[in-house]
């Protein structure tokens, strides 16, 4: 069975860089090309345009290795889960075609395991009567009701996005209940790394990587999207709940959503993890 690598985690542990350090570092069919390709597991990443607000890598940073499924639609676009999927299965295919080893690497916990788990979503259309009628509410009253509907959902979703909980609760009104996630029998050998730093340590990192994001251009970025016809909600469904920013509320909402990611990957006993604030020692053959 073919080897795949997925490295996942918190925000601002370090995941990008420790993939391209494996990529690097893997021997691949020809000798004069490094092993790895990574899999971008962001569902904000995949956007055109947002860049500093989502920690997007540089090409720089990248040190020559190939990248995929980040930039591969324009803002305005809605991209699904759905279509994230079958993007990333035919990467994988085509990288593993080519004699390398695929690497997938994000913290969006969805992604990770439509990949790895082969979730098979609903095909359940938009209720417009219905979302009309929900979104006349508030957050807190909409997450009481999903509470209600599916609570192992609520679990895991972000309780002040609105958008998102309509969409769960319109999927739990049309099936009797959000989908549960299935093992299915993999065509792959997933090798799962966690990468966690303490509350403390995550904190400081995060105050630091949200001062440099200012600090690159931010608010000229959101300006931006916005000039372009971006409305503020979309912005909302980026996640970009501080569309009028200060350091203090990105930091506050970064770290909220670390401890979303880390509740949604604790269910995943088959990680093995690593406190990203010390040397990682990884085997040389996974």
């Amino acid at each position: 069975m073919k080897k795949v690598i997925v490295i996942l985690g918190q925000t601002a542990t370090g995941k990008s860089a420790l993939a391209v350090k494996i990529a690097l570092q893997l021997p691949s069919g020809s000798s004069t090309k490094k092993g790895g390709e990574i899999i971008s597991a962001d569902s904000r990443q995949v956007y055109r345009n947002l860049n500093i607000g989502t920690g997007k890598i540089t090409e720089k940073e990248m040190r020559g290795i190939p990248h995929h499924l980040l930039d591969i639609v324009p803002p305005k676009t809605k991209f699904s889960v759905t279509e994230y999927q079958k993007k990333a299965i035919y990467a994988m295919a085509d990288i593993i075609k080519r004699d390398k080893v695929p690497i997938i690497c994000g913290g969006t916990g969805f992604y990770i395991d439509a990949i790895t788990k082969g979730v098979i979503f609903p095909n359940v259309p938009q209720n417009n009567k219905l979302r009309k009628k929900l979104l006349r509410k508030s957050a807190t009253a909409l997450f009481r009701k999903l509470e209600k509907l599916d609570p192992e959902r609520a679990k895991n979703i972000d309780k002040n996005n609105k958008i998102r909980l309509v969409r769960a609760i319109e999927i739990a009104q049309a099936l009797g209940e959000v989908p549960k996630i299935t093992e299915v029998k993999p065509l792959y050998k997933f090798v799962k790394i966690g990468l966690y730093l303490p509350p403390e340590k995550l904190k400081k990192k995060v105050e630091k990587r949200v001062k440099q994001m200012f600090q690159d251009g931010l608010l000229n970025e959101i300006k931006k999207l916005k000039k372009s016809g971006i409305s503020n909600k979309r912005l909302k469904e980026f996640g970009f709940e501080y569309w009028q920013p200060t350091e203090e509320k990105v930091i506050k909402e970064t770290l909220k959503y670390a401890k979303r990611q880390m509740t949604w990957f604790k269910r995943d006993k088959k990680i093995k993890w690593f406190d990203a604030s010390k040397k990682i020692k990884l085997p040389k053959n996974f």
